[in-house]
């Protein structure tokens, strides 16, 4: 369930070396498995180091939900050499940012960090993935933390608590259905063996790729990384092959009721996955429709009709396909059928007609200059990297992603729309307020 879908076709121990923006990044391969890719950047005496391991929400099993978002957690925890605290306190008196997530198909952690210190990144992220201290009271007192964030983020929270019930509604079958943060009954259920067995299987040399970019000499970090990481073993990895959620034949509809002022709307179009070329095709629909004030829903719902406080989509970068969803919070003493049949029309005439040259050009530019933006600072290139090779197994396909929405035309952004924005793929959760709340 964590294999890479490519293999760099380079001997190990060797560079690789590829064009990445303007710079070079440099490709090694360790003989336990370990991927090591390091963009080389002088401009700022700056070092941002990120461990992503290809584990997430998808590779667990029902029953078992929410662990690999429990286990960054404990993650920053005790090791053998070092006790409850310590990573933070050393981080943070060399200036370092540390941060972590976790999401359906990977989970990394991050160092940015002053060019003097980077090499306590080597020695601290190494030492967690091999030696981290896993007791029951930890454990326990980690168990409780994250049930206390499910409440706040999801159980407490009309939006969380309608998105995840989307999900579940859209994609079941799948392992994408169920919630990254877990079902709060498996999160009660977490036990200290399950937790050392998650550990030895993930947290594993073959399971990680290891990014550091900024100012750094590749041997020197190759030297280093080898000596740190290199006598680890490899871990025995399930393979995971792509699974495609159940077909869906007609639309699904459900209600949730809440204690919320005004009705809502969660709403879920199948979408392809992120390593399809609709994808983006896809990303320039939606920035069309939502990406702006002046986009058409946010227009015609907001600021025109004044039938919604907000109406705004994303689609998901999974590895699998995901979903085109979105999210409409309505005004007080509005009709929720109405607001539905109006965006219904809206979006038939949409399929109908495609975008105007005018939306094309807007979406486009709008998405090259999030991309630019991604890719400002060294913490964001590193990030597109790990991401990169952990869901597609190729950094340098982020700039295929740019080309892509470039090359886009009307005609293909209306194909796609059409292929995609269908009511018979479509799953839709209604939050009802409830009464006298």
């Amino acid at each position: 369930m964590a294999r890479r879908d490519h293999v760099p076709k380079f001997a190990t121990g060797k560079t690789d070396s590829v064009p990445f923006g303007g710079l070079t990044l440099h490709r090694f391969r360790l003989d336990n498995g370990l991927e090591l890719r390091v963009l080389p950047d002088s401009r700022a005496p700056i070092v941002s180091y990120q461990s992503w391991f290809r584990v997430g929400s998808a590779d667990e099993e029902p029953g078992r939900t929410g662990q690999a978002h429990f286990f960054e957690h404990l993650m920053f925890g005790a090791t053998d050499t070092r006790e409850e605290g310590e990573l933070d306190r050393t981080f943070e008196a060399v200036g370092a940012e540390i941060n972590a997530a976790t999401w359906t198909d990977w989970t990394y952690y991050y160092e940015t960090c002053p060019k003097r210190a980077w090499t306590r990144c080597v020695e601290l992220e190494s030492d967690r993935m091999v030696h981290l201290k896993l007791e029951r009271e930890r454990l326990l007192a980690e168990r409780d933390v994250v049930l206390s964030e499910r409440r706040s983020r999801v159980d407490d929270d009309v939006e969380g608590l309608a998105v995840e019930k989307l999900y579940a509604l859209a994609l079941k079958g799948h392992a994408y259905a169920w919630p990254t943060l877990g079902w709060a009954r498996d999160i009660r259920r977490f036990d200290l063996r399950a937790s050392q067995a998650f550990y030895r299987r993930w947290y594993a040399p073959n399971n990680l790729t290891l990014v550091v970019a900024g100012d750094v000499s590749p041997a020197d970090v190759l030297r280093r990384v080898q000596k740190a990481y290199g006598s680890i073993p490899a871990s025995k990895l399930p393979r995971r092959a792509a699974r495609r959620t159940p077909a869906q034949r007609k639309q699904r509809r459900t209600t949730l009721s809440f204690v919320t002022p005004t009705p809502k709307f969660a709403i879920g179009y199948r979408a392809p996955a992120f390593g399809s070329p609709d994808w983006a095709l896809l990303s320039v629909v939606c920035d069309i429709l939502f990406g702006s004030r002046g986009a058409r829903f946010p227009r015609s719902l907001v600021h025109e009709r004044e039938l919604c406080v907000s109406a705004r989509a994303h689609v998901t970068p999974f590895r699998d396909g995901g979903l085109f969803d979105v999210w409409l919070s309505l005004r007080e003493d509005v009709e929720p059928a109405n607001v539905l049949e109006l965006f219904d029309r809206e979006l038939t005439r949409f399929l109908d007609e495609g975008p105007t040259p005018a939306e094309l050009t807007r979406a486009q530019n709008s998405l090259e200059f999030s991309f630019l933006t991604s890719m400002e600072t060294i913490a964001g290139k590193a990030e597109q990297i790990g991401f990169y090779e952990s869901v597609l197994g190729d950094a340098t396909r982020v700039f295929d992603r740019l080309e892509a929405y470039q090359s886009a035309s009307v005609e293909s952004v209306r194909d796609v729309a059409r292929r995609y924005l269908d009511s018979t793929q479509r799953s839709v959760v209604e939050v009802v307020p409830k009464v006298g709340a």
